[in-house]
């Protein structure tokens, strides 16, 4: 979850998150590099005179800030198309979980298990247990097990709603009559805490996500309690 005054990305929970932070580093340097080039550049220009520059400069000049972008771009591009083909792929999981957006909560069905099935709302302050997080806590967690593939399909009910874990790297709009997917991977057990993305009405800042990973042993034994 996010802290106060907290103004980088959440630390990564999931594969697929690593592999946004590592792209995002990469593509901050480059910013960086661009911005001090620019920034030299500049400076250059201010302290010298440009009265002497002959064509063959130009000419130089004009190649050199045609290729050098193409090359920046061919930088960016390539790992970035392998983040969104990892983001996309979903092979083989062993869980399905079919979310379903509501002004304003969330409901959760585990498909495999067709008697499993329950929504999740929001835990109001005065019921909140100790130690818990006001305006994240919901009744009703969705669980899944650790170390496993588990694809997410989500869609909402009502209007446009958006399911939103960041330490899982995952954000994925909920679209009324139109199903999205997703996968998620936790390594190791935790709960993980997210909300709605998409301004879906009054109560859009109250309906929170909170994804709770356990062993495999914890799940089938969760399970077997609530099917």
């Amino acid at each position: 979850m996010a802290n106060p005054m907290h103004l980088g990305l959440q630390d990564a929970m999931s594969p697929l998150m690593e592999e946004l932070l590592y792209f995002h580093d990469h593509t901050l340097m480059i910013i960086f590099l661009i911005s001090m080039f620019v920034l030299y550049t500049i400076s250059v220009l201010l302290l010298t005179s440009l009265y002497h520059t002959n064509a063959t400069d130009v000419q130089e000049m004009e190649m050199i800030w045609t290729i050098l972008p193409a090359l920046i771009l061919i930088t960016i591009a390539l790992p970035s198309l392998r983040t969104l083909y990892l983001m996309d792929e979903t092979t083989n999981p062993c869980l399905t979980i079919k979310v379903i957006g509501h002004q304003w909560y969330w409901t959760y069905e585990y498909t495999d298990f067709s008697q499993l099935e329950f929504d999740s709302y929001m835990l109001p302050t005065q019921d909140l247990p100790q130690g818990h997080f006001r305006l994240l806590e919901v009744d009703h967690r969705m669980i899944v097990p650790t170390s496993s593939s588990t694809r997410t399909l989500i869609t909402a009910e009502d209007v446009l709603h958006s399911w939103a874990v960041p330490s899982l790297g995952i954000k994925m709009d909920a679209v009324p009559g139109r199903l999205n997917q997703t996968s998620l991977t936790s390594p190791n057990p935790g709960v993980f805490y997210g909300q709605c993305s998409e301004i879906c009405g009054a109560n859009h800042s109250f309906m929170p996500i909170v994804v709770e990973a356990v062993p495999m042993q914890h799940f089938q034994n969760w399970l077997k309690t609530n099917s």
